[in-house]
């Protein structure tokens, strides 16, 4: 039996302190600023869209945290070091988000039976001002959203909001020129289905990475498919892949060989190809003769 893991290396994310330094900035002054004029105007669309700014800013500080978690290295106890902190602040962000819609619903409602005479005026400039700052703040984000669940957390935080100040500009101005108070608790509903939908999949992503389920991004019959048909593998059992965060990936496999490779230039290929054609950057290979007495442990992780 011949185990090798090609990757004993630290594996550390991009590094977004500065994003999210100015992020959390920016939204809790604008948190401040909505929530005063929100009060002061009598508008429930300003004051549920400070609210769930604020859980933005929470959500922001939870990624944040994670992502400086997920750059110190293993230790004897923490062999995978901290990554896992970003799954969690993931999970964690979802769930802030999916709290702030029955909060934000809840007070919608009661406010349309009995609408109250917001200023209009004021809602349209205060949301604007929130259009331009979660829009800024969500580009900070962009470059990183499609390669880690965490950072696209964060961008899904902000440019939801942008959308929603966008929504709460247009309240304003029907409010203004209209008299349409019952606009401002409608508008709220929106916000609420808005954050609804845009948050679903991000929860259900966070979800499946908690529980070890395979990355999206990771087809695992291909792989499977890649590592059985390599030029002498007889058997693979015991295929493993599960995410270390929200940028890494792990995967071990049992192959079971005609006879032991001559070196570990197998391995170093077959290494060099996981990470390459399916971005898993922590294999561990296991191979046996087809005579070996190791045997599955876990029989039902080696069905065909």
């Amino acid at each position: 039996m011949n185990r090798r893991d090609n990757h004993t290396h630290h594996h550390v994310p991009p590094n977004y302190n500065r994003a999210f330094a100015v992020g959390v900035a920016l939204n809790v002054a604008f948190v401040v600023v909505e929530g005063v004029f929100g009060v002061l105007s009598d508008s429930l669309a300003l004051l549920t869209d400070a609210g769930h700014n604020l859980s933005d800013v929470l959500g922001l500080l939870l990624a944040w945290g994670a992502a400086a978690l997920a750059r110190r290295r293993p230790s004897a106890h923490r062999t995978y070091g901290y990554s896992r902190a970003t799954i969690l602040a993931s999970l964690f962000s979802g769930l802030l988000l999916m709290g702030a819609v029955g909060a934000i619903g809840w007070e919608a409602v009661h406010r349309l039976m009995a609408p109250a005479a917001p200023a209009g005026r004021t809602i349209m400039i205060v949301a604007a001002v929130g259009v331009v700052i979660n829009t800024v703040t969500a580009l900070f984000f962009i470059s990183g959203k499609n390669q880690d669940l965490n950072l696209r957390g964060a961008f899904l935080h902000m440019a939801a909001d942008a959308a929603v100040s966008l929504g709460v500009v247009l309240a304003g101005m029907l409010i203004w020129f209209y008299g349409w108070n019952w606009i401002d608790p409608m508008i709220s509903l929106v916000i609420a289905a808005v954050i609804l939908l845009s948050t679903w999949g991000f929860l259900r992503d966070s979800l499946n990475l908690a529980v070890d389920a395979v990355p999206r991004d990771v087809n695992p019959n291909a792989v499977r498919a890649y590592l059985a048909g390599l030029p002498g593998v007889r058997e693979l059992h015991d295929l493993h892949i599960w995410p270390m965060s929200t940028t890494d990936t792990a995967l071990t496999a049992h192959l079971v060989m005609e006879r032991m490779p001559d070196s570990d230039l197998f391995l170093h290929q077959v290494s060099h190809q996981l990470e390459a054609r399916f971005g898993i950057h922590h294999p561990t290979i296991q191979i046996e003769r087809p005579d070996s007495d190791v045997v599955c442990h876990q029989s039902v992780h080696c069905a065909d």
